[in-house]
């Protein structure tokens, strides 16, 4: 492995299935870790390895350390918030019906009076 201020050169040997090992001081150095992406970009003989400029993944477990998942959940508090919930799905899908229902009527009615309207003419 070589060295220098801005270059990290390593050769790394090509297992069974085609997989290549990213050694450690390259991931560390671009921030890869467990599930990272990657993008390999073939550029006639030389294939590059870049790192994507958003990774979701990395975000995502930033996040996730940042969560006390030690804290105690309330189980009353918390059935609370579930049947809380499934309430305002039930009325937003009564709402939901009630809207069709004027909707339906609202076309049967503005049929009528211009059945009623053609008649008088």
């Amino acid at each position: 492995m070589t060295e220098g201020k801005t270059l990290i050169e390593a050769e790394m040997k090509v297992g069974p299935k085609g997989q290549v090992v990213i050694p450690r001081v390259m991931r560390k150095a671009l921030k890869i870790e467990l599930g990272s992406k990657v993008l390999f970009i073939l550029d006639g003989h030389k294939l590059t390895l870049k790192k994507p400029s958003f990774d979701g993944v990395v975000a995502f477990k930033k996040i996730a350390k940042q969560i006390n998942s030690n804290e105690k959940i309330n189980s009353h508090e918390y059935e609370e918030e579930l049947e809380a919930r499934v309430k305002q799905i039930e009325l937003t899908k009564t709402l939901q019906q009630i809207d069709s229902r004027a909707d339906e009527r609202k076309t049967k009615v503005d049929s009528t009076f211009l059945v009623r309207e053609d008649r008088e003419r």
